[in-house]
C-alpha cells in the first residue's frame, strides 16, 4: 500500500463521496475510483459500499481507516523531522472545518507572500480534536473553532459566526424563521465520541447530554441528519445539501473562529499576526 493511495482512501472515507473527495484532492474522479479499486484488490477486502447517495464504510474499511490515519500521521512526522534536521523552514498548520473560508484563503496568500521560502504543511483534522493535534505536537498552530479547553494554549479569536440547527428540509421545524434550543428538546442529535474535549462537546450539544449517532467529520454530521432525521448544530455560513436546512438558533452564543498555538516561534508569531489581519478582526481575544 502506497501512502498516496492511503491518502486517497482517507479522503473518500471522510467525505463519504467520491466527487467531494476528488475535489478535496484536486484530481478527477476516475483515477480516484481506480486507485480505491486497486487498494481493495491489494488488501483482499471490500472497503466501501457505493450507492447513489455516496459511500459507506464496511467493517474492513473502518479498520483500515484507523490504521491509515495512524500511518499517515507517522509519515508526516517523519518528513517534518527530516526537514528540520536538513534546516528547511517548515510550518505545520492544523485546520478544522472549512478550509475554503475567505479568511483562510486571504491568510494563505498573505503568508506565502510574507514567507516565500517556508513550506507550509496542512493537517486537516476531524471534529474529535478541536485543537487539530496541537497538544499532541502534530501541528505548530491551529486554525480552528472553539470553544475548547484552552489550558496550556494561547488562543486568539478571529471571528464569531452565528449558529443554526441543521435539519432535514421536510422536518416541520425547518420552515421556522428561528429556533430556541428548547424547540429541539427530546430530539436525537449527532454527537461526538466519548473522550472528546468536554467544553467542545457541551457547546455543540447545546449544553445538554444528547443521544444519537456518533460522528467524527462534517459529512458524517450531514449524513446522520439526512438518513436518520437527527438534528445538530452548524455555523450559518455553511451551506448544506438541498435536502437539508439550517435554521438560526437564537439562544446560543456565536461560534468563535480562532487561531491557537503553544510555542510562539517567529513563524507562528507571524502566522497569528497575519491571521488577525486576514480575518479583519478588531479586539481579538487572547488567553493562555
Amino acid at each position: 500500500m502506497e501512502l498516496r493511495t492511503l491518502r486517497y482512501f482517507v479522503a473518500v472515507a471522510e467525505e463519504r463521496h467520491f466527487g467531494r473527495a476528488a475535489a478535496r484532492l484536486h484530481m478527477s474522479q476516475p483515477p480516484l475510483s481506480r486507485a480505491i479499486k486497486q487498494l481493495e484488490t491489494d488488501v483482499g477486502a471490500v472497503l466501501l459500499l457505493r450507492s447513489a447517495a455516496g459511500v459507506t464504510l464496511t467493517p474492513a474499511g473502518t479498520a483500515l481507516l484507523a490504521e491509515a490515519r495512524a500511518l499517515l500521521d507517522h509519515a508526516d512526522r517523519a518528513r517534518e523531522r527530516v526537514a528540520t534536521a536538513a534546516g528547511a523552514p517548515t510550518l505545520t498548520v492544523g485546520i478544522l472545518g472549512d478550509g475554503a473560508d475567505p479568511g483562510a484563503t486571504r491568510l494563505a496568500g498573505a503568508y506565502r507572500r510574507q514567507h516565500p521560502g517556508v513550506e507550509v504543511r496542512v493537517r486537516d483534522t476531524d471534529l474529535t480534536d478541536p485543537t487539530c493535534g496541537l497538544r499532541a505536537g502534530l501541528v505548530d498552530v491551529a486554525l480552528t473553532r472553539g470553544p475548547f479547553d484552552e489550558t496550556g494554549l494561547a488562543v486568539r479569536e478571529l471571528r464569531a459566526d452565528p449558529v443554526g440547527a441543521v435539519l432535514r428540509a421536510d422536518d416541520p421545524l425547518a420552515a421556522r424563521g428561528h429556533l430556541d434550543l428548547a424547540d429541539l428538546a427530546g430530539r436525537r442529535w449527532f454527537r461526538f465520541p466519548d473522550g472528546t474535549d468536554p467544553v467542545w462537546q457541551a457547546y455543540w450539544h447545546g449544553g445538554e447530554r444528547r443521544e444519537g449517532p456518533v460522528v467524527r467529520a462534517v459529512q458524517e454530521c450531514l449524513q446522520a441528519v439526512l438518513w436518520n432525521g437527527t438534528v445538530g448544530l452548524m455555523p450559518l455560513g455553511h451551506r448544506p445539501p438541498g435536502e437539508l436546512a439550517v435554521v438560526p438558533i437564537t439562544d446560543l452564543a456565536p461560534n468563535p473562529v480562532v487561531v491557537a498555538w503553544k510555542d510562539a516561534g517567529p513563524l507562528v508569531r507571524s502566522f497569528v499576526r497575519l491571521a488577525t489581519a486576514a480575518y479583519q478582526t478588531t479586539g481579538g481575544r487572547r488567553t493562555s
